[in-house]
């Protein structure tokens, strides 16, 4: 790794970061424009008049975040990016089922499963509501899905069905992740790319817990020994917590050191329509061929 780079969310139709500022966004999600908070906006609004047009606007106190809804919205509404199609909501935990900002890695997935020219295997860890993993089984690999939410795995099925893509190799399995990486280990399967999305702190089916920071090491290490010889990528993303860019891209080459190639390392972020200002919203690391 030779630098930080900023990996910025490629413009798409039914997504936009209308402005941002004073601890806060304004998005827009297919016809809808919300407010979330967001720490990392530390700067001046740009265009106020806009924010009136919100339909709803995420608000905490006490510790508790919930939507104030200044607008009619329906419960969920489809969205789309390129052949992708999925179902967006507010959910309690102030997110959409989609994150953005991802649209980056979308487009890394697809280009190296495709140039690929052969037949492989995908492991998405975390994989909240299947947005990676149907990137890669419409590219045309075999696809693992791992989460520890039998709500978000349903969600997701929901999302290959409208995305119609029932044809194609997906398994969706309810599991906690290094558990599950630990019996594949033991039964020989082996991937040639993995995506790893963890949560700061969570909970297995069975209430295994989970912290990042004590088991991110552990959980790269687990990664590594289930990769095939000649693997094609290992992506690793991270939102809220004290580490930084640097930290996990020596974290992830010292796993993949043994395999050589790139590794890529920075932040994901998205520009904003108002003052075209970067908005970084994660810290991320590829390993690639």
């Amino acid at each position: 790794m030779e630098k930080i780079e900023i990996f910025e969310m490629p413009a798409w139709k039914d997504y936009e970061l209308l402005d941002s500022g004073e601890g806060q966004k304004l998005e827009r999600f297919g016809p809808y424009i919300f407010i979330r908070p967001e720490s990392q906006a530390i700067w001046p609004k740009k265009s106020p008049e806009k924010w009136a047009e919100a339909a709803a606007e995420y608000k905490v106190s006490g510790g508790r975040g919930a939507w104030l809804k200044k607008r009619k919205i329906p419960a969920r509404w489809e969205m789309n990016y390129k052949n992708l199609k999925f179902y967006a909501e507010p959910t309690p935990f102030r997110h959409f089922g989609v994150f953005p900002e991802q649209a980056n890695h979308w487009d890394f997935i697809q280009e190296k499963i495709k140039k690929a020219k052969r037949p492989l295997k995908v492991l998405n860890l975390f994989g909240y509501t299947g947005l990676a993993a149907l990137t890669a089984a419409e590219a045309g690999a075999a696809v693992t899905h791992v989460d520890a939410s039998k709500q978000s795995i349903t969600w997701a099925r929901e999302n290959q069905k409208l995305s119609g893509l029932e044809g194609k190799t997906i398994r969706w399995l309810p599991d906690d992740a290094l558990k599950f990486l630990r019996r594949e280990a033991r039964r020989g399967e082996r991937y040639d790319g993995i995506i790893i999305d963890p949560p700061k702190f969570g909970r297995g089916p069975k209430g295994e817990i989970w912290d990042l920071e004590k088991n991110l090491p552990e959980l790269l290490a687990a990664c590594r020994s289930v990769l095939a010889d000649e693997p094609l990528f290992m992506i690793a993303t991270i939102y809220s917590v004290n580490i930084s860019a640097i930290s996990l891209s020596q974290a992830v080459a010292e796993k993949m050191k043994d395999l050589g190639d790139k590794i890529e390392a920075g932040e994901l972020a998205i520009r904003e329509k108002s003052g075209g200002r970067l908005l970084p919203t994660a810290i991320t690391a590829r390993w690639s061929k």
